[in-house]
């Protein structure tokens, strides 16, 4: 029994004339990876530091400025990753590194000691303001809780006086903003922005996090522009966010948030965080840039970004992790495939090349996958998928109304395997159907003469003098028509052949170049009105035509 009861709604925020759902995004927020401090920490086996240094260069490379590298006064790993760093000079020129520190005087002295030397630093303090850890953890009242934040951003404030950093921002967190009375987290932000006196040069970052995330994303951005609107100095602060996936709304959240009025975001890759995780910044990111919008991170690699943080984090991307999973680009079902493929036609013959392919919100290209990857078959595939293979792994553009036999043919095997096949796989069934198949009847040599122009029939005569395998037996034949197919079927009219009507003829270049070769396809339909296609293809495009009609009609004639 699922005893419901047990549980109280999350009070709505009274914001009758809110504004940010009339808003748009239209550029990126400041970032910044948590990826070595708060993802670290929720990981079964916590990352080395040859891991942390890997993971941090990552992060450098994608294009993040602002990286929390550690609580330097939690361990002596910590200290020491975040010294290495330094001494090291392992800092761009316009990096900042962020360290996270409780407001306790002696972590942050311990905290000042890690930063020594560095160019920037985001000095990190944070103390618990929810109602529910101030009754049940601390059992200190309000008072109490601004206290210990003012005094804590006091101690960062006489060790920034001194301190060899050239520029020392302070960020607090309220932690559990969202389990916070409103009114209570502003008296505590206020009291510490009083304490630190920001200027436009010296802004302080306060950072609103979703520590536990406790209602729907609409109520965080709700909390959101009420704490803008109302934050004295607006203009000296800038507002983070740092959300968690709870609810499984974190990005939903965050996205909402920043219309509100946020201007910074904190978060993880793929989201790495205690419980159901932090905020996938990825995600976010690559929503933005599906926009059209900048998101000023380097994400053109996602393979490479998979792997470093895979092996640095030991956790596994999900197969349909957003923008990044293994399967995220793949369609099996067949009208999926049909509507890819066409897509992809046309977007491939529009002059301006604005992004528009069902299925797909952006060209998996871009991130560094190939397009191989996009059509994978089993047994809920379609015949737009076979085709989609056939022609961008080999090169054969078959006739649309070819597409329904060809894949009856690969839906086939797959019903018999019950497995997923690969592109050879494919490749192999529409080469044995269509140029291995049993040869009832095969073509042993061939010539083609075309005649003076024939005033009778108004048009030209071409005759054909051919060796052709029947059944087993070499037979000579010769005809005349309009065009080789025509005088080679006149000239098999005496073989055991029913008869049939050409239905449809295309045929394409396989390949460029001088020694291209020619693939033809035809239709044939038989007294009973049963189409079936044959392939053929050689450096002769007569040849290629008439080994697609021996192909036809030996597909007929197989039962």
């Amino acid at each position: 029994m699922m005893h419901v009861n047990k549980y109280k709604r999350f009070e709505p925020v009274k914001l009758d004339d809110r504004q940010w759902p009339s808003k748009t995004l239209d550029k990126a927020p400041i970032w910044c990876s948590v990826d070595l401090r708060d993802g670290n920490q929720s990981l079964p086996v916590p990352m080395s530091v040859e891991k942390k240094t890997k993971m941090f260069n990552l992060l450098k490379d994608m294009g993040f400025k602002e990286i929390e590298v550690g609580f330097p006064s939690a361990s002596q790993a910590e200290f020491d990753f975040t010294r290495k760093l330094i001494d090291e000079k392992m800092l761009d020129e316009d990096m900042t590194i962020q360290v996270l520190t409780q407001a306790r005087d002696e972590l942050i002295e311990k905290t000042f000691e890690a930063i020594e030397g560095c160019k920037r630093a985001i000095v990190h303090v944070y103390n618990s303001t929810s109602t529910l850890q101030r009754k049940v953890v601390f059992q200190k009242d309000k008072q109490a809780i601004i206290d210990i934040a003012v005094q804590g951003v006091k101690k960062v404030k006489a060790l920034a006086e001194t301190s060899n950093v050239e520029d020392i921002m302070l960020e607090y967190s309220p932690e559990s903003f969202t389990g916070t009375e409103l009114d209570f987290a502003l008296e505590i932000c206020e009291a510490v922005i009083k304490e630190w006196e920001p200027t436009e040069d010296n802004k302080i970052i306060l950072n609103l996090p979703a520590t536990v995330e406790m209602s729907m994303p609409n109520i965080y951005a709700d909390q959101i522009e009420w704490f803008c609107r109302n934050i004295s100095c607006r203009e000296h602060v800038i507002i983070s966010l740092h959300t968690h996936n709870d609810r499984g709304t974190g990005v939903a959240a965050t996205e909402l948030g920043i219309l509100a009025g946020a201007d910074r975001v904190e978060g993880t890759l793929f989201g790495n965080g205690e419980r159901t995780g932090n905020l996938d910044i990825l995600t976010v990111a690559m929503n933005m840039y599906s926009q059209g919008i900048d998101p000023e991170l380097h994400m053109d690699d996602m393979n490479n970004i998979i792997n470093i943080y895979e092996a640095c984090t030991l956790l596994k991307v999900h197969e349909r992790h957003p923008y990044a999973g293994e399967l995220v680009y793949t369609a099996f079902s067949g009208s999926h495939q049909d509507a890819i493929k066409k897509g992809f036609d046309a977007y491939n013959h529009e002059q301006n090349k604005t992004w528009e392919v069902p299925y797909l919100p952006i060209d998996p290209a871009d991130i560094g996958r190939e397009y191989e990857a996009i059509i994978r078959i089993n047994s809920q595939s379609g015949k737009g998928g076979v085709a989609y293979i056939l022609q961008a792994d080999y090169g054969y553009r078959l006739p649309k109304k070819m597409h329904p036999e060809i894949g009856k043919l690969v839906q086939n095997v797959t019903d018999q395997t019950g497995k997923e096949l690969s592109s050879q796989d494919i490749y192999d069934i529409f080469f044995n159907a269509y140029f291995e198949q049993e040869k009832i009847l095969a073509l042993k040599s061939f010539e083609s003469t075309l005649e003076d122009h024939d005033t009778t029939h108004k048009g030209i005569k071409v005759t054909v003098s051919a060796e052709v395998v029947f059944r087993g037996k070499s037979r000579k034949i010769q005809g005349t028509g309009n065009g080789p197919i025509a005088a080679f079927v006149n000239g098999i009219r005496e073989l055991d052949i029913e008869p049939f009507k050409l239905a449809e003829y295309e045929e394409h270049s396989l390949n460029g170049g001088a020694d291209a070769e020619a693939v033809a396809y035809i239709g044939l339909t038989n007294e009973d009105g049963v189409t079936k296609y044959g392939v053929g293809k050689d450096c002769n495009i007569n040849l290629a035509s008439i080994r697609a009609l021996i192909s036809a009609i030996n597909r007929h004639m197989i039962r």
